[in-house]
Parts: C-alpha cells; structure tokens; sequence
C-alpha cells in the first residue's frame, strides 16, 4: 500500500473515522495493531506471522532479562536474541548477496561452481523493525527501560503502520509511553499533521518522481555519459532520493500526528551541512543514531585512541553500508561515508566558521559535491559503472551540451519552492517557522503547493527508494 496513492488517503480517512468513535485508549491502540497488521499483510500476509515470531521473541526476551537479576544471565539472553534477529535478517537479506559473492570469488580464482540462488523476498521493512527490536531487548538489559510494557502495547510499537515499511527507527523509550497514555489531539496538532502530508507527497509525487526518468536516463545508459550529463544526474538523484525518503518520512509523521502519536524526526536539512559529522547529525537521523548508540559506542567509540576510534568509525559505516542493502556498491558507500568522517576528524575547524557566511557558503557547497560522489556509489548499477563515471568526472570533457531528459516544469517550481522553504527552516532553526506568518501568507504557500502537486500529478509513479531496505 503505497504511502501516496488513494488507497492508503482511503485507508486513512476510513481508520481515522473509527479511530475517533473510541474514546478508550486500549480500544484504540487495538484499532490501530489490527490496523497496522492489515497494512502489513498488504504487502505480503506471508510475512505476517514474521513481524509476530520477531515480536513474540523479542517480548519474551526482554520480561525475562528483566526478571533477572543476573548480570551474566541477562547478558547470554541478550546475545541470544540478537544472535537471533540478526540472523533473521541475514537470511532473509542477505544470504543470496553472499552465496552469489562466494560463487563469484570461486570463478574469480579459476574454480567451478554451480550458480546456486534461493530467492528469498525481502519482507518489507525487516530492516526497521528488527533495529526497533533490538533496542527494546537492549535497553532493558541495560536498565535503560522497564521490562514492564503490555504485549499488545509493544506489538503496537513494533508494527505501528506510519513507521513500519521504512522508519523513522523509533526508540521503546520514547514512543511506548505515547501508546500507553491517552492521546488527545489539538487542532494545532491535526494542522501540523495535515501539512507534513501534504509536504511529504510534494516531494516525493512532484520532486522525486518527477526526477525519476532524469536520473534514469543517465545511470540506466547503454554506453559512458558526458562528464557534465553525470554531474547533472548525480545531482538530481541528490535531490531525488532525499525528497523520496524525507517525503515519506514526512508522511508518517503526518498521519502518526492525527492519531497523537509524535514520531522522530528523520531529516534536518542536511543538504545545509558543512562537513560529514554534521551531516549524520541531520541526515536519516533515527539509524546514524542507532548505529551510534548501539554500534559505534560498545565499539569503543572514541575512547580509545584516534587511531581507534577511526577503525571504529569505519566499522560502523561499512556496517551501515551494507544495512542499506545486499550489494557492494553499499558497502563502498559505506566505506567513502566513513572516509570522509574520518578525513572530516583530520581537517583543523577555522576558529570564525560560524562567523562567515562566505566560508560557510563555500564549505557548504564543496561538502554538498562530496555528498553527492557518494550518491553515484549509491546508484551505479555495477562497479564498472562506477569506475566508468568516475574516469569520466574527472577528465571530462565539460564543455558540451546535456542530453539529460529535463523535468517538468512542476518539478522545477518545486524544487524552487522546496529550496526556500528549506532555506527558510533552516535559517530559523525549525521547521515549523512558516506557522508564524501571516494567515494570509501561510494560505498561499499552501495553495501553491497544492497546485504545483496538481500539476506533478502527471509525473510517471515509483515506489519509494527506502521501501528496498
């Protein structure tokens, strides 16, 4: 069911209806599980009694690690579990990306092998839920959090539809309170929810579709493309995937809100950014997080030494990489991510940074292009693509036309528009500056919007980028 299609506005509208005919908050929070598996199930009911064995586990793992008061025990029980999920994950993710990677070594060193493929189907969102698992076992083996939580409250947690296919990766400790309180929702709230859905299907219909066929015609070439035609499309896949993920996220926060659920917040203009770290800190925020918390920290984090501390830098991108799929163009990625954190540790900060709108300009703009050779790593569709593109970039030549397939004219209005909005937010610091402005001002962004969506509507539909991983 996808986020920008009628069938999920109906599906909504229709939950939404009988959401609000409860006034009991376990009523409620019943609707919504019975709610979120059925969104599941569209998807693949199959993969139904998955969500429920990863569930089921989960839950039992954390009451009996918080019934222990074994130190040594609570650790095994733990380590059990995430041997388990991460198993689970491994297989249903990972094990053809292996099997064919051995495969191709053995033909690499002149050795005979019969092509062996499972084909297993990736279950959608696996990779979420079972990080959102996770945390919970962890967390109370830490005593971070109670291993009190009702069964069907974390089953709630886990499934909640908004977040469910592809984040943002929520933590136990922050939204199980929300599913265990009552929820009333203001109509400041029920507005604010009303205009991250309408932002996040601006993005992604207008902006991320609309590019769609751009950076198709570029990666998806038959043959090498101009330097300047890679440039152009690399672009415009920076924008493309960030205005798909972001718009999806925005979605989910959207509707969560008119259920009075808060979720994180995922994005935070990082196109803004200056430098890697700070990039992390604003770019899919909920798993740079997660892997922070619970990879990069146990690793040894930075208390170890620099040069520590860069291994463990590098361990944990690498890692994170490969979470984005069953590929090695993500492990490079993840790789050139944890390059450039480790470079960005090197680099002397000027001491009037934040006092030179100038510098901060220029930095800004040479990060965004570092950025964005990480997002040709990210699409190349083979490692001679990315050899090929990368020779091309940098011997040119630059000084011919481009043959890219050009966006409609809604898509660029778009992208103005986003531009400043974006522009905006982040030079007030949040993102909800514009509920400052005047009714009247306020109303003509919003028309504009609309009428810019009317206008992308024709743009050719794709399923979000993120709903792969």
């Amino acid at each position: 069911m996808n986020f920008a299609s009628l069938q999920f506005a109906f599906f909504v509208l229709a939950l939404l209806i009988a959401y609000r005919l409860f006034r009991n908050t376990e009523h409620q929070n019943t609707l919504l599980l019975v709610a979120s598996y059925y969104f599941y199930a569209c998807w693949d009911p199959r993969f139904l009694i998955l969500i429920l064995l990863v569930t089921g586990a989960s839950f039992w793992t954390g009451a009996r690690i918080a019934a222990s008061s074994d130190v040594t025990v609570r650790r095994r029980l733990m380590i059990a579990y995430a041997t388990f999920s991460l198993a689970v994950l491994g297989i249903f993710k990972y094990l053809d990306f292996f099997i064919g990677s051995a495969q191709s070594g053995l033909t690499a060193l002149g050795l005979e092998s019969d092509p062996v493929f499972l084909k297993i189907v990736l279950p959608a969102g696996i990779s979420f839920f079972t990080f959102e698992s996770l945390s919970y076992v962890i967390e109370i083996h830490h005593r971070q959090l109670k291993g009190d939580t009702r069964l069907r409250h974390y089953a709630l947690f886990i499934a909640f539809f908004p977040k469910l296919v592809a984040g943002p990766i929520e933590r136990p400790a922050v939204l199980i309170p929300q599913i265990e309180r009552p929820r009333k929702l203001s109509a400041e709230d029920f507005a604010r929810g009303v205009f991250l859905i309408l932002l996040g299907i601006f993005k992604k219909i207008v902006i991320a579709d609309g590019l769609t066929r751009t950076v198709g015609s570029v990666y998806g070439a038959a043959g090498t493309p101009s330097a300047v035609d890679i440039a152009i499309g690399t672009w415009a896949f920076a924008l493309q995937i960030y205005c798909d993920f972001s718009g999806y996220t925005d979605i989910a926060r959207g509707v969560s809100k008119l259920f009075g659920i808060e979720l994180s917040q995922n994005f935070r203009f990082p196109y803004f950014s200056s430098g890697p770290s700070e990039f992390w800190r604003r770019w899919h925020i909920s798993l740079s997080s997660w892997l922070r918390d619970y990879l990069y920290i146990p690793l040894g984090g930075n208390r170890g030494g620099e040069v520590r501390t860069r291994v463990n830098l590098m361990i944990t991108m690498l890692l994170g990489g490969l979470w984005h799929g069953a590929a090695w163009n993500f492990v490079l990625w993840g790789g050139y991510q944890g390059l450039l954190l480790i470079l960005g540790r090197m680099m002397p900060t000027p001491r009037n940074v934040g006092h030179s709108p100038l510098r901060k300009v220029v930095t800004t703009l040479a990060f965004f292009q570092l950025v964005c050779y990480g997002w040709l790593l990210f699409r190349a569709q083979s490692f001679g693509q990315i050899v090929a593109f990368t020779e091309r970039l940098v011997t040119g030549p630059y000084n011919v036309a481009p043959t890219v397939f050009n966006p409609s004219l809604a898509t660029v209005l778009a992208i103005l528009v986003l531009g400043g909005y974006e522009f905006l937010a982040y030079r007030a610091g949040q993102a909800t500056f514009y509920r400052r402005w005047q009714p009247a001002v306020r109303g003509g962004l919003y028309a504009a919007m609309i009428f810019i969506t009317a206008m992308g509507l024709a743009n050719q539909r794709s399923a979000f980028i993120y709903f792969q991983f």
